[in-house]
């Protein structure tokens, strides 16, 4: 595994996608369990079988796009409201990023560090893998200038409310099953989904800025487009409440390119003890 991330490091990332949609349907057809979840999600949430079907691609793309972005050159990428980053950190307060699995979740981590990262850090907070050679390699490609990780502890939640509160900025994804007892069933898409209250105890931990993201797969491997909004409202005290304003704004994201969301990604299920 390790020879054949070094390998797809090098190549294009035009080649890498092209890979990716024929691994996507590869997986699509020989895993029924995978092919009823995702068809069943985009449903739940309203979504024609056209585009159920364009996110097996791009589940695809999100896999092989990994080596070249963990450990080869530069991709390329543009911003859509950066002024909202460059406001926030004018005002110094920290920055909570929420960013759903849309599109490409890593570029955005990526992009703000080679932005931003020298002066005001990023954290994201990640599950370490339970294979050695992968947590090796994970680690080695995340923890880069201007970006650190935070394991899903307590320690590791006292990290990213350090770094909040000294300014810097913090990534999650909010639209991770938690652990039980770190969370509380909100809707999303219509039905009760076990969602996390960490990013409102975060945001009401440091007052800070809390800002959606996330990185838009261009056509033909021409890079990606990171786009940052304000959430537009401060996240409730209790926790249903804040879960419900949570999911409502990914909810948002989602319905802007529903292609690009990880449909066959387990979001009903039942939190793991």
């Amino acid at each position: 595994m390790r020879l054949l991330f070094s390998a797809g490091a090098r190549l294009p990332l035009a080649v890498l996608h092209a890979v990716g949609l024929l691994l996507g349907w590869l997986s699509f057809a020989l895993s029924p369990t995978y092919r009823r979840r995702l068809l069943a999600n985009a449903r739940q949430a309203g979504q024609p079988l056209a585009v159920a079907l364009r996110s097996v691609g791009h589940a695809g793309r999100l896999v092989t796009e990994l080596p070249r972005l963990w450990l080869g050159a530069p991709v390329p990428w543009r911003w859509s409201g950066v002024e909202h980053i460059e406001a926030a950190q004018a005002a110094g307060r920290g920055l909570l990023f929420l960013t759903p699995h849309l599109g490409c979740f890593e570029v955005t981590a990526q992009a703000y560090a080679a932005r931003f990262g020298a002066r005001r850090p990023m954290t994201v907070l990640y599950r370490p893998s339970r294979q050695p050679w992968l947590r090796e390699l994970v680690d080695r490609a995340r923890e880069r200038p201007g970006l650190q990780t935070a394991p899903t502890t307590l320690s590791g939640v006292r990290q990213l409310i350090g770094a909040l509160r000294a300014g810097e900025a913090v990534g999650l994804l909010p639209d991770q099953v938690p652990p039980q007892g770190l969370g509380v069933w909100a809707p999303f898409f219509g039905r009760d989904a076990y969602t996390m209250t960490l990013s409102a105890r975060l945001a009401r931990s440091a007052d800070a800025v809390v800002l959606l993201s996330w990185g838009e797969r261009l056509p033909w491997g021409r890079g990606y487009v990171i786009h940052v909004r304000p959430l537009g409202q401060p996240l409730p005290a209790e926790p249903e409440a804040a879960a419900r304003v949570v999911n409502a704004a990914m909810e948002t994201l989602v319905r802007e390119s529903p292609a690009q969301y990880l449909w066959s990604y387990d979001r009903y299920k039942a939190p793991r003890r």
